[in-house]
């Protein structure tokens, strides 16, 4: 699971340009969004594009997502369990 949430930081960083920052200056458990890493409405819509394209995820209930997308931690559990390999 560890090399998961490393993954998903990296992808996070390219994704969203979050330029000068490095895997490890993200706290899996802290919030991603607000008061945490401090994305917002447009950046979930490229982690959303993120799960599509490279696991193969598109969400079914986008309500859901407020939970899924809280950490890295919830993220890569979401992941783990519906990834396609």
């Amino acid at each position: 699971m560890e090399d998961l949430k490393k993954e998903l930081k990296e992808e996070l960083i390219k994704s969203l340009n979050l330029e000068d920052m490095e895997p490890g200056d993200i706290d899996s458990a802290a919030p991603l969004f607000k008061e945490g890493l401090g994305l917002d409405s447009i950046d979930a819509l490229e982690i959303i594009l993120l799960l599509e394209r490279k696991y193969g995820i598109r969400l079914e209930k986008p309500e859901g997502a407020k939970e899924i997308f809280y950490s890295i931690d919830t993220l890569a559990e979401f992941v783990s369990k519906n990834r396609k390999e």
